[in-house]
Order: C-alpha cells, then sequence, then structure tokens
C-alpha cells in the first residue's frame, strides 16, 4: 500500500473495505464483497444494511431483498436471520431505483457562470447536491430545476444535469450540464482526470513538508462502513497532491488538488497523514479547536474545464466561506 510522498522541506514557501466504488452512486446493478473476519457471525440482514449504508436502505428493505432471492451467499439464498462467516461471498443485485420527483424549488443560487450548455455555482456548506432518501427537497437538484428548468436528463429525474459532486458538508464550486452534448463532454473530461478541482482546507497541526502527494488507496472502514479509510482491501486508488500556504504553529492552511475522486478523499488522506480538516463531523475527532468554524474547514475553491461547444477552458474561483475566512484572520492576529 502506497503512503505520503513528500518534496522539499518544511522551510520552503509554497503558494471501499468492499468492493463498491460509492463515487459512481450506481441505483442498480450487482454489488460483491468478501466478509471479513470482523463481521463473522452477523445476521445477514444486519450485515447486508451496515454494508450498504452509503445507498441509505433500511433493514427492512434488505429483508425483502433477501426473501425476493436478491441475496445471495456464496451463490445460494438465504435468509433474514442467517449468519454470515469470514470469508463468505456476498452478492447483492441491487433494485433500480424507483425515480424520486424532484421538483423545482425557488432556492437561492450563487451563480458563478452560466450559458446555454453549462452552469457553475458556489454551493454552500450543508446543502446536499441531489435528492436521496432522507432529502428528498432543498437540494442543488432542485434549486437548479426552478433556476434552469432545461438540465440535460443523462441521470434521469433524481440527478438532472449533474456531473460530479462535493460532499454536503464541502462549501464551493459545482457544475451541472445543461444538455446531453454538454453532459457527456464534461462527464468524459472527469473521466479522464483534465477537470482542474482545487481545495483549500485548514487543517490541525503543522504540516512540515511544503508540499507532497499522498498516493494511498481508500475503500470502506471496515468498524464503520458509513465512513472510509486507506486500506488495501476492497479499494481503489487515492491520489491527492498537496501544497502549504501559511503555517499557524497548530494549524496549516493547504491548497490541495484532485488526482482522482473517490468518496472523501480528502477527508480521509488528511486524517491518514495525521493532519485532519478542522471542523471534520466525521473525520477530525477531537483533534483541536474548531476556531468557530460552522462546519469543517473544506472549499472547492478552484473548477476548471474544457467548455463542450466552444473548445475554450474555462477556470473559475470562489471566495471562502465567512467562517473560514474569520477563522484564518483569528489564526493571523492572535
Amino acid at each position: 500500500m502506497k503512503k505520503a510522498v513528500f518534496d522539499g522541506s518544511g522551510d520552503e514557501e509554497a503558494p471501499d473495505a468492499l468492493a463498491i466504488d460509492a463515487s459512481d452512486e450506481e441505483e442498480g446493478g450487482r454489488i460483491v464483497w468478501t466478509v471479513g473476519p470482523d463481521q463473522a457471525g452477523e445476521r445477514a440482514d444486519k450485515h447486508v444494511t451496515e454494508a450498504l449504508a452509503d445507498l441509505s436502505v433500511s433493514r427492512s428493505q434488505v429483508q425483502d431483498w433477501i426473501r425476493s432471492g436478491a441475496v445471495t451467499i456464496n451463490g445460494q439464498s438465504c435468509k433474514p436471520n442467517g449468519k454470515v462467516a469470514a470469508g463468505d461471498e456476498l452478492a447483492v443485485d441491487v433494485p433500480e431505483a424507483e425515480p424520486l420527483e424532484s421538483l423545482p424549488e425557488d432556492i437561492p443560487l450563487n451563480v458563478v457562470y452560466e450559458d446555454a450548455d453549462v452552469i457553475v455555482i458556489d454551493k454552500p456548506r450543508g446543502m446536499v447536491v441531489h435528492p436521496a432518501v432522507g432529502h428528498a427537497s432543498g437540494t442543488v437538484v432542485n434549486a437548479l430545476l426552478y433556476h434552469c428548468r432545461d438540465l440535460s436528463g443523462i441521470n434521469g429525474t433524481m440527478r438532472p444535469g449533474i456531473v460530479h459532486r462535493i460532499d454536503k458538508d464541502t462549501s464551493g464550486l459545482l457544475m451541472a450540464a445543461k444538455n446531453d452534448l454538454a453532459h457527456a463532454s464534461l462527464a468524459e473530461q472527469f473521466k479522464e482526470h483534465s477537470v482542474l478541482r482545487r481545495y483549500y482546507a485548514l487543517v490541525y497541526g503543522n504540516v512540515p513538508h511544503a508540499k507532497g502527494t499522498v498516493d494511498a488507496p481508500i475503500g470502506r472502514d471496515k468498524n464503520d462502513r458509513k465512513m472510509f479509510a486507506v486500506t488495501d482491501k476492497g479499494s481503489k486508488r487515492a491520489v491527492t497532491h498537496f501544497a502549504v500556504l501559511e503555517r499557524f504553529d497548530d494549524y496549516t492552511l493547504l491548497e490541495l488538488r484532485l488526482e482522482t475522486g473517490r468518496t472523501h478523499q480528502i477527508r480521509v488522506h488528511m486524517k491518514y497523514i495525521g493532519h485532519p480538516i478542522v471542523g471534520d463531523p466525521m473525520y477530525g475527532g477531537r483533534a483541536g479547536r474548531t476556531l468557530g468554524m460552522q462546519g469543517q474547514a473544506l472549499h472547492a475553491g478552484v473548477l476548471g474545464f474544457v467548455h463542450p461547444r466552444t473548445g475554450e477552458t474555462l477556470e473559475f474561483s470562489a471566495p471562502l466561506p465567512d467562517d473560514m475566512e474569520q477563522a484564518l484572520h483569528s489564526l493571523r492576529t492572535r
């Protein structure tokens, strides 16, 4: 398993444990994984429900899948109260999700750029990107449907126009496609890793290296399936480049560039190298004070891509949220 690779010195200045790719968010299809030793002896319905936590399925729904034969253990049907053993191969044929009726909602959007093909917004922290179980309204999609009324239909009624996403707890730039031509082009750019994405994060501790790369695979956390971790089991390659912008003794401001786009990638990688993000509710732990932050100090500040119709290279930036700016001001003047 690869670890962090650092370049330069501290004195230089610098400008799934399951085989599930949660970043793909597939609504249907087969998901297969192997039961680990820590899960041996669990009830089948409990084990599957926890394994598919990112899909937000209920235990009763999983029980229905088991009874219908959609869940198998080592190729054989099972019962909800059956036990799983270490090494068992679990397979779930996830039914296609019934489309949610995403309704337009008059929710203010901070539009950074818009034309007939694409729209770029500055998403506030706390806003979910698209409707899902527990978040049927108040999402970016609901707001876009009201604002645009002409989003690409490639992703169906739940995610019209959505090409990529950022975490609910992350603020910053997000693009959406307004027609299928734009959607196909932007999706291909993401696939080729040619989209420019720069994030800014305030992390705990003094990062000693001016710049570096964290090349460490990410998969499900074996102890908490709602979280992710660096692991060599059932994981996918994840690469994050970082550079130190400012140091504040016990805090560091970083600029980060994503080479891959795994779920919670920056948050997991920062925790992995011992510098979790300030205010991170999942990976920050009790590393230190939150400096008045109302959430995590992670902001998608720069987004660049090739326009799907004109071929022009576009690049946009968004200022840090107020509480993050105030936290930095406090550190600079203390």
